[in-house]
């Protein structure tokens, strides 16, 4: 018998069948062993010495395997064709060598691009040992995250209250997103106008030209600033003769792009069917491991996460089958299409992300495939095959026209040229199939067709029309946009790029406002301060060229250790700089840095950072136990407090009629008569009852603005905490109100927070007491209206550390749970709607912050913890655990 070892359930269960029964084929659940989330996991000091570690699923599964493997004749290392797959291999291998269940067996490493019959029979037959360089990018890419987080996180934490981590990655990535939104703030919009003549033709076919040129002068897009200036070419037009003077018409070919990487995928998946990236590469594993096409299991697409464009040779020989039967010979070009990588670190030479067997048509598939794996396949499907599709071929038309004013003899006489251009398509080619979608650009004027026209001809004029426009800021990056831009600059890899996004979000540095990406004040506060301090590492070439030598370690030409001692030198340097840093220097330095976006000018001139409350103190940035706020200097004598962004002043975004302090006036309560308005505080919007040392205040509740805040719904949230129904056992009040971490329903001593779809100000004492006897039983009754979520509802196994991630129902509300890492959901989350891509990135988050602060005694230096001091630990471990839990209340 041979031991198969993959890392999923669906991939064992459909290799399984390929193989037959002399194979038992077992799936991992991914990783079987990781750093442990505490600090000395990876010891600089003993040449970076990595403590490995399994947890309880961890260690249950290496008992399995050990035990399947025992008296096997053979163990086949078949996880996935990556580094991350070679690294998984590597950590079952070393895990089974220390239960010393291998002895003389031998042990094969097999990769294959697609799970189907064949690729899998090939892999068989093609068995190599593991690749120990891959492995060591691996290491040292895990090293550097690691030292990374665990180093420069708690930096945050003591001088930048509020910050939550950084990420090597992840803080570049989030750089770009603070830096556009700079980009739009500085940008001051300029007037300019356009002037376009409709003419006709002597066969009085329509077509538009645009003003180019005035009495021998160019006129750029801009060059027309004013009114005045737009209305005299206006004038001039209307009374002007037209003539072709020119026609140009220039051969053109538009050739296929080229198949899909994880990064196009993801870019296209978000233009042309809306999913965020970590959807996409959600659907596309489905489609990579299996479905049941017809009674048979099969893999639909190959491996989604590559950087590579080459497509197999007897694949493209099917596609070109395909193309010259469904299309015909025109649309066959007359030679096979190679695409090669323009991108200058790319990983391992792997296919694209192509069909695994293009005569599988989308419209064949799609009724045994969910409505997102179907629309996805099909996008995957025609990007292949237009790839080796035929180029469209284009003709593009220039048309120059002289429009003349006044006889050729007068002073008075004008000469202005206009220019239409247009574009014909002679072949579609490729284009009859697929056209691929644009981030940020407008509607190509070249894509439109020009009439038929000859030099000297003459035209009569239809309209004239003098437009004006204003010059735009560049816009917010989306998802898609930023996935391109962080390949353009080498910064992270495929796999990387979903998860980047997704813990922007999961930590509030970054929000998704209409598909489009805009930095949070906690984002900025990070961006800003690594800027000033730790400048080198969110620098973008620095990021790209450290990915450039993990490329030379995983192709042998540089030693890991040789990496990680060079980066170590500098970046320990750099923290122990911060250690006599002052939170004093921080705020001079975040005021200054931020100070556009803080104190923006106002539109009267005056100073934007006079308190507009005393009228003498200065605002600046103050730094408070929950993050960053305004304050003034006259403190504690003037109270002013705001949050970051600056207040609307009634002329941008935010609500007419606020003041400079961002305080609206919405009416007077009809009970006390006392002034009821709506503010900016430092923790966010509220409304506030009158004035005073203590005036009555309720926070604005997620979701709801200050803007379409009005009298009654501020006179409601006034009334919070009120009572909504009576306990059916107790008889006692339930409360419902809004606190520090939202919404929430009260009995005694036992709150629940409300769900997203609750509304606060709307609640029924149905639903009141449903949340609370939910959480007073341990949530086993309903989660959310729709009915149930129960506790332990299951995910399914941890994509890249295995083990089975769980939705659990808490005594202080629902969390997921991997291991022994328990993450609360975020406010407003739930339980139901909770996937495994939103799961990751909080248990990732959860496993950094349960480091913080511990020091365990340091072990001898060894690539393994050994197993008498392992032991050792746990005791300590769980005295402290308890004195932590004893010590601090849970949220």
């Amino acid at each position: 018998m041979n031991v198969v070892i993959v890392e999923s359930p669906a991939k064992a269960k459909t290799i399984n069948k390929y193989l037959g029964s002399d194979y038992e084929v077992i799936a991992s659940f991914g990783h079987v062993r990781d750093l442990p989330p505490k600090d000395g996991s990876v010891d600089p000091d003993a040449d970076f010495a990595m403590v490995w570690e399994a947890d309880g699923r961890g260690a249950k599964r290496i008992t399995e395997i050990a035990k399947a493997v025992k008296g096997a004749d053979k163990l086949i290392l078949a996880t996935d064709p990556d580094r991350e797959g070679e690294a998984i291999s590597w950590h079952l291998l070393e895990a089974l060598r220390d239960k010393r269940v291998l002895k003389d067996m031998p042990v094969e490493r097999v990769t294959f691009n697609a799970i189907t019959k064949q690729a899998v029979q090939d892999a068989m037959a093609a068995p190599r040992a593991i690749d120990d360089a891959l492995v060591e990018a691996y290491l040292a890419r895990r090293a550097l995250d690691y030292l990374v987080g665990f180093r420069l996180s708690p930096v945050l934490w003591r001088k930048l209250p509020g910050a939550r981590s950084a990420g090597r990655v992840q803080s570049v990535a989030l750089r770009l997103v603070c830096e556009r939104e700079a980009e739009i703030e500085r940008f001051r919009k300029r007037e300019y106008w356009s002037l376009v003549a409709t003419l006709a033709t002597p066969r009085n076919e329509s077509f538009e030209a645009r003003l180019v040129g005035a009495d021998g002068k160019k006129i750029q897009r801009l060059d027309v600033g004013t009114e005045d200036e737009a209305r005299a070419f206006e004038k001039a037009l209307n009374e002007a003769h037209f003539a072709v003077s020119e026609v140009e018409a220039k051969p053109a070919r538009r050739h296929p792009y080229a198949p899909f990487t994880t990064s196009t995928l993801q870019q296209e998946a978000s233009r042309k069917l809306g999913f965020a990236p970590n959807r996409t590469m959600q659907v596309a594993q489905r489609l990579y491991e299996g479905a049941d096409i017809g009674g048979e299991t099969v893999g639909l697409i190959t491996y989604m996460r590559t950087d590579g464009v080459d497509v197999a040779p007897e694949a493209i020989a099917g596609i070109r089958d395909l193309i010259g039967k469904d299309f015909g010979a025109r649309y066959l070009p007359g030679a096979p299409r190679k695409y090669t990588s323009k991108q200058k670190n790319a990983q391992e030479a792997h296919e694209a992300i192509r069909p695994t067997d293009v005569r599988r048509h989308p419209r064949d598939v799609a009724k045994f495939l969910e409505p997102e794996q179907a629309r996805l396949y099909e996008l995957i499907w025609k990007r292949t095959v237009a790839s080796q599709m035929e180029s469209a071929e284009l003709e593009r038309t220039t048309v120059d026209i002289l429009a003349t004013v006044g006889g050729l003899g007068s002073s008075l006489g004008r000469k202005l040229e206009l220019r239409a251009t247009g574009q014909v398509v002679k072949f579609d080619g490729f284009l009859t199939l697929y056209t691929e979608d644009r981030d940020d650009e407008s509607e190509d004027e070249d894509a439109k067709r020009l009439p038929a026209m000859t030099v000297g001809e003459k035209l009569a004029k239809q309209a004239i029309a003098a437009s004006q426009h204003f010059t735009e800021p560049p816009p917010r990056y989306s998802e898609a946009s930023l996935v391109k831009r962080m390949e353009e600059l080498g910064i992270g890899r495929p796999s990387t790029y979903a998860a980047t996004l997704q813990t922007l979000q999961d930590r509030e540095y970054v929000r998704i406002d209409k598909k489009r990406l805009v930095p949070e004040d906690k984002g900025r506060l990070v961006t800003a301060f690594l800027e000033n301090f730790f400048a080198r590492y969110v620098e973008y070439g620095f990021t790209a060229a450290l990915e450039e030598k993990l490329d030379l370690v995983s192709n042998s030409e540089l030693d890991w250790k040789a990496l990680l001692r060079d980066f170590w030198r500098d970046f320990a340097a750099a923290i122990d700089e911060t250690k006599e840093l002052r939170v004093s220097d921080v705020l001079s330095a975040l005021n200054d840095s931020l100070g556009p976006h803080i104190f923006p000018d106002r539109a009267d001139g005056s100073n934007p950072r006079i308190c507009p409350t005393c009228g003498t103190g200065a605002l600046s940035l103050k730094l408070g136990k929950f993050g960053a706020f305004i304050g003034c200097s006259n403190y504690p004598e003037c109270r002013y407090t705001r949050q970051l962004s600056a207040p609307a002043d009634g002329t941008g975004d935010g609500p007419a009629g606020a003041s400079a302090d961002g305080t609206r006036r919405l009416g007077e309560d009809p009970q006390t008569g006392l002034e009821v308005t709506v503010r900016d505080g430092r923790f966010g919007p509220y409304v506030q009852l009158g004035e005073g040392d203590k005036p009555k205040r309720s926070s604005l509740p997620k979701g709801m603005t200050p803007a379409g805040l009005d009298l009654e719904r501020a006179l409601a949230l006034l009334e919070l905490p009120k009572e909504v129904a009576k306990h059916p056992e107790s008889g006692e009040p339930i409360l419902v109100g809004i606190g520090r971490y939202g919404p929430y329903v009260q009995h005694g001593r036992t709150y629940a927070n409300l769900e997203k779809d609750d509304d606060v100000l709307a609640i029924g004492a149905n639903r009141a007491i449903d949340l609370v006897v939910a959480k007073e039983s341990g949530a086993k009754a309903r989660f959310g209206r729709g009915g149930a979520a129960p506790a332990g509802r299951s995910l399914g196994e941890h994509p890249t550390l295995g083990g089975p991630v769980t939705v659990m129902a808490g005594r202080y509300g629902p969390y997921v749970k991997h291991g022994s890492v328990n993450a609360t959901l975020p406010k407003g989350k739930n339980p139901d709607d909770l996937t495994m891509d939103e799961a990751v990135p909080l248990l990732a988050a959860r496993a950094e912050v349960s480091g913080k602060g511990k020091k365990p005694a340091r072990a001898k230096a060894t690539a393994e913890k050994p197993a008498k001091a392992k032991a050792a630990a746990k005791p300590k471990a769980k005295t402290a655990k308890a004195k932590a839990a004893k010590a601090t209340p849970k949220d």
